[in-house]
């Protein structure tokens, strides 16, 4: 048997979808954006958003309309994909990493509070593996600090707390729509905010310094985080499909538990009280990781390891973030954790087998 990592939900719906905006003779942004955008407010609650390249850029567009200078830090959490603190670097700043909590891989506000300097200016929680981070907390923490809240909400389409969705707690939030998201178009991405002035600044940002294509006055810079019809079509007819996407990975999830609830050598990630869950991936922590990894593939499973903690990553030793003792957390996600697929065409009985494969190995 073969259970990759993702298996696309992509059928005659998406197919239709893109022939059309062929067929019209207008694939740049167009009509297909307008209907996505409109529906991404609609969905997420947020009063303003815009759509930018990927997710990556959605961020990076985030921190430079908040206005973000030369040195000013940003609080990451340290597990996380390394496109968290890219794209405080590519914006200007520099990334200052905190751990994460022990259950929930959350960031850990109370780590937060140790690496505060008078230069911190912002902070980043990520609503990581489908669920939100505790944003209460989060909140709390940026009111004390007099600090901007740009959320990364790549992992979390759908996904609320305290029923409100996620990326719409801070200054700017920012979702992905890469191929193993919940709602894929390919690449693609979209910030939202709360603040008209900051909407004003994301439309002349991402569009050459103008609000509209067309005009060749360009009163501030800008540069180009548009997409394109053809992108937005694909996300149309996933939006029209997103409860059952959502329903059905959810569905996986509980087969999941009821397949390794009683594996004692298997635990897994907490979700934050107050939060939903759209899972992102089925993310565990499992004694002897790293042998199960290899088990699995040999059942024809591909399994990955959660993310390597941001402080030991090659590219950032510059910044000298490089003391095991403060993120040991992150340390031991990267050591037993392991996410398993949870996407929606997975069936009962490759879950199954999952299941009897980890059983297999602890025995």
């Amino acid at each position: 048997m073969n259970i990759p990592q993702v298996r696309l939900l992509l059928d005659e719906r998406e197919k239709a979808a893109v022939n059309a905006v062929l067929e019209s003779g207008w694939i740049t942004e167009g009509p297909q954006c307008a209907a996505f955008h409109d529906s991404l407010l609609k969905l997420t609650g947020a009063p303003y958003g815009v759509f930018a390249p990927n997710g990556t850029l959605a961020l990076v567009m985030a921190l430079l309309t908040l206005g973000i200078e030369q040195g000013d830090e940003v609080i990451v959490p340290d597990c996380t994909f390394i496109a968290s603190a890219n794209s405080v670097v590519l914006a200007g700043g520099t990334p200052v990493f905190c751990d994460v909590k022990p259950d929930t891989f959350q960031i850990d506000v109370e780590s937060a509070e140790r690496v505060v300097t008078p230069s911190t200016k912002f902070i980043m929680p990520v609503h990581l593996f489908g669920s939100c981070a505790d944003m209460d907390a989060v909140m709390g923490f940026a009111a004390r600090h007099g600090l901007l809240v740009v959320e990364d909400a790549a992992q979390a389409i759908g996904v609320h707390y305290r029923g409100q969705h996620a990326g719409t707690f801070g200054d700017c939030g920012c979702f992905s729509f890469f191929a193993d998201k919940t709602l894929t178009t390919g690449e693609g991405g979209f910030v939202v905010c709360r603040d008209l002035h900051d909407y004003e600044w994301l439309e002349l940002l991402r569009c050459h310094g103008r609000r509209q294509s067309g005009s060749f006055v360009h009163p501030h810079m800008g540069w180009n985080f548009r997409i394109t019809d053809l992108q937005a079509a694909v996300g149309n007819a996933q939006m029209a499909k997103l409860r059952d996407t959502i329903a059905l990975k959810q569905m996986a999830l509980d087969w999941y538990h009821y397949e390794l609830d009683d594996v004692d050598e298997v635990q897994f990630v907490s979700v934050e009280k107050g939060s939903e869950q759209v899972p992102f991936r089925c993310a565990l922590l499992c004694q002897r990781r790293e042998q199960l990894s290899v088990y699995l593939r040999e059942w024809g499973i591909e399994p990955r390891t959660f993310f390597y903690p941001l402080h030991m990553q090659p590219c950032f030793g510059y910044l000298g973030s490089r003391d095991d003792l403060q993120f040991p957390n992150a340390i031991h996600g990267w050591e037993q954790g392991l996410l398993l697929p949870c996407y929606p065409l997975l069936t009962r009985k490759e879950v199954a087998t999952i299941g009897n494969a980890i059983r297999g190995f602890y025995a």
